[in-house]
């Protein structure tokens, strides 16, 4: 059962998001990929989200490039934790994800790492993951000591 689920907005986010796969891997943490745009099909991406916790999913890393707002479209239909992680795909270089990203009303929260560091939202979702799962905990111990 996956315990994070990482969303993109474009199979040509791959290329970045898969810095999340490698370090969840890593880590032994379970997840799982999909590409989904809330702009092309807000429809699918609802559905998947309102599904997540059902599935087990306890944290969402979502990136997306342009100004694309695929992480606060998915914290605003759940109460899980969202990472978002913006994409340099533009010709603003990620600043336009940046702050479509960052930039959410109150109540809809969305954790904000730096543009095409999904690696860090890896790290993140690990140490929110930890805080109930004592070999996460360790796993982090560890790699901070070493």
């Amino acid at each position: 059962m996956a315990q994070v689920a990482i969303v993109m907005g474009s199979e040509s986010d791959i290329s970045i998001m898969e810095n999340a796969s490698r370090i969840l891997d890593e880590a032994g943490v379970d997840y799982d990929t999909v590409v989904l745009s809330a702009h092309r099909t807000p429809e699918r991406l609802r559905e998947y989200v309102k599904a997540l916790e059902e599935r087990g999913v306890q944290v969402v890393i979502a990136g997306a490039g342009w100004a694309a707002h695929l992480a606060g479209f998915i914290a605003s239909h759940t109460s899980l934790p969202v990472i978002g992680v913006p994409i340099s795909s533009s010709p603003l270089k990620g600043l336009d994800a940046l702050f479509s990203t960052v930039q959410m009303p109150p109540g809809i929260p969305v954790a904000t790492v730096a543009v095409d560091c999904a690696q860090n939202a890896a790290w993140l979702a690990i140490r929110i993951l930890a805080l109930q799962d004592s070999s996460l905990a360790l796993f982090l111990k560890e790699r901070l000591q070493g």
